[in-house]
């Protein structure tokens, strides 16, 4: 099967893979529908963080091929959502909702099948996949459930952690794809007042056209953001960073150090603020 394939930075071609087949009962072959790059994809691209050769994408949907013995909460050809990490929705990490710390789980492509191919095989098909109802699917709305493989999903959790109430004043760090829906979930948990800082001009247009945002420029090479300073009622400020570095880690925490924050900044770092709740644990779309 074709699949892209990351060689050392700045080398990223599309070649020649094993076709994806079942290894254990618990296994599921997906053939990719939709697939998207992320922006962690760019990292190592650009050599900013470590990444061994070989076939590389987490954010996918499509359909079901084949299945292992044991799965039972999909079959062929149901429309799944993957999810960027697989679990097994048993052990006591998944239970308490954190499924990226799944015991027996792990990351696509560690299973050996990136989700930029034309298919996958997905370890742990039962608690990893989640089936999409219905049939007959737009493109519009194809595209819009690929983005709760990862950045909706991110999103979403980040102002679940920053603990976002009606009411709130929201500073999201960061207008990439986690950042503006970061935005989108804010709102919809009910905040009063969102406030972007970033540097795309166009990301922000997007997100105030949709969702009456206010905007933040942010400054290459540090300065403390502007955060929930905005909003000095006790409680009511919150913090999302939603970019992943130590530069936007730093300005979240010098906006209001205070305020509930949530951040999407690697939790192996070591940080040097007393309490904060992290969104690297994003959790997969709930089957309802």
């Amino acid at each position: 099967m074709r699949a892209a394939i990351f060689h050392e930075p700045g080398s990223v071609t599309a070649g020649e893979r094993p076709d994806a087949a079942l290894r254990e009962s618990t296994d599921a072959v997906v053939r990719v529908v939709l697939a998207c790059v992320c922006g962690s994809d760019l990292w190592f691209y650009r050599g900013e963080s470590p990444f061994e050769p070989g076939p590389i994408g987490h954010e996918f949907i499509g359909v079901v091929e084949d299945v292992g013995d044991e799965v039972t909460a999909v079959e062929r050809g149901d429309l799944v959502i993957a999810p960027f990490a697989y679990s097994d929705g048993t052990c006591p990490h998944c239970r308490h909702g954190i499924t990226t710390s799944c015991a027996n789980g792990g990351f696509f492509p560690m299973n050996g099948d990136g989700g930029q191919g034309e298919a996958v095989r997905v370890p742990l098909a039962d608690g990893t996949l989640v089936k999409v109802p219905g049939s007959g699917h737009s493109e519009v709305m194809l595209r819009s459930l690929l983005t709760l493989s990862d950045v909706m999903s991110t999103g979403h959790h980040a102002a679940v952690c920053a603990e976002v109430k009606r009411g709130d004043t929201v500073a999201v760090v960061g207008d990439g794809a986690v950042g503006l829906c970061g935005v989108l979930a804010a709102r919809r948990l009910g905040a009063e007042r969102v406030i972007v800082l970033g540097r795309s001009d166009p990301r922000w247009k997007a997100a105030y056209l949709r969702r009456r945002v206010a905007r933040h420029r942010a400054r290459r090479g540090g300065g403390s953001g502007c955060g929930a300073r905005a909003d000095r009622r006790p409680g009511r400020g919150r913090v999302l960073e939603c970019v992943g570095t130590r530069e936007a880690f730093d300005r979240q925490c010098g906006s209001q150090p205070t305020c509930p924050t949530s951040s999407t900044y690697p939790t192996n770092a070591t940080v040097s603020i007393s309490a904060w709740a992290s969104s690297s644990g994003a959790t997969r779309p709930q089957r309802r």
